[in-house]
């Protein structure tokens, strides 16, 4: 599996375990933006935003493009 698909994997991986909480518990915006260090979701904004930075790196990379 190539780098590129494994972030991607990842990605996806988070976005279903976010929904999954958001199906069965709501979402309060404090949960998103400012949740603590217990809460499921600490840590998921940051991560989130790294793997699609990583990604677009790697896709600009492939074309041989800059930001």
């Amino acid at each position: 599996m190539s780098e590129k698909q494994k972030l991607i994997k990842e990605i996806l991986e988070l976005q279903r375990k976010f929904i999954a909480y958001e199906h069965e518990h709501g979402l309060d915006p404090a949960e998103y933006y400012l949740p603590d260090e217990n809460h499921p979701l600490h840590g998921y904004r940051q991560r989130h935003a790294e793997l699609a930075r990583k990604l677009v790196d790697l896709a600009h990379q492939e074309k041989g493009s800059n930001r």
